[in-house]
């Protein structure tokens, strides 16, 4: 039985944890290296030996090389998941260009050193592999104010595309998530923010947004993005996933009118 190895960024809390989790509960995963800035969200690693903890930048190449040798070490590298995000709002009439430049970089950057990392891995190991990077239903339907993530969550979208066209003959699928909202701890903490009547009100509009009337699990987006590493999806590539309730279906967005 082969020993596959992943490398999940971003995965201390919500959607990268819950990938974490997702993985170790295959049989076949030797080893599951987490990327994540905020060593404070790493104390649940040691809960489980296969689970190797890099705190770190993302977007430093030298840390995701590191993580690809802890990878590489446990069992066969298979999957890379780009989940790291930073979530910091600005608009062009506030904000300098090169401030809001850098917010797009500090985005792109991370998905963008993982890829790179990721491919030249597979290609010096002759192995077939898969990447999944976690972009955003704001890629296709933004919101006021948060133009700099928008914009790397397009362009992630984009670079998944390319990857997906030049290394699928050598045996490397791309492909890409975009989650709706999803009830992660940073949601949970945003809700437990307001009073309870604004909490109400922020939750009974989360289930206008999305048709299925409420935000996703952070399980829910994991299962999808195991999906797309599996051999399951063995055709699957160059794809971008919504996995957001059909909210990106939806003809009206009330969020982008506050």
């Amino acid at each position: 039985m082969t020993n596959h190895s992943y490398v999940v960024t971003g995965g201390g809390r919500g959607i990268g944890k819950a990938v974490v989790e997702r993985l170790l509960g295959d049989a076949t995963t030797a080893a599951v290296v987490v990327i994540e800035f905020d060593e404070a969200a790493l104390g649940w690693a040691r809960d489980d030996p296969r689970v190797r903890a890099v705190a770190g930048d993302a977007g430093d190449e030298a840390v995701t090389e590191r993580a690809a040798d802890l990878a590489e070490s446990a069992g066969t590298l298979t999957g890379w998941v780009n989940n790291a995000a930073v979530f910091r709002d600005a608009s062009v009439h506030s904000s300098s260009a090169s401030e809001v430049l850098g917010l797009v970089t500090a985005n792109l950057g991370c998905a963008l050193a993982g890829c790179t990392t990721a491919v030249r891995r597979f290609l010096a190991a002759g192995t077939a592999g898969a990447i999944v990077n976690v972009t955003s239903h704001q890629a296709r339907r933004a919101v006021p104010g948060c133009t700099p993530y928008v914009t790397a969550k397009a362009a992630i979208e984009g670079l998944t595309r390319a990857l997906a066209v030049e290394y699928g003959p050598r045996g490397i699928r791309v492909n890409a998530v975009a989650p709706g909202s999803v009830f992660t701890e940073r949601y949970a903490s945003f809700l437990a923010s307001l009073d309870p009547a604004a909490a109400a009100r922020v939750e009974a509009q989360m289930a206008e947004l999305h048709p299925l009337g409420r935000v996703a699990k952070a399980s829910e987006v994991a299962d999808v993005i195991a999906y797309l590493l599996s051999d399951g999806a063995s055709f699957v590539n160059g794809a971008t996933v919504p996995v957001d309730g059909g909210r990106t279906v939806l003809a009206r967005d009330p969020e982008a009118r506050g």
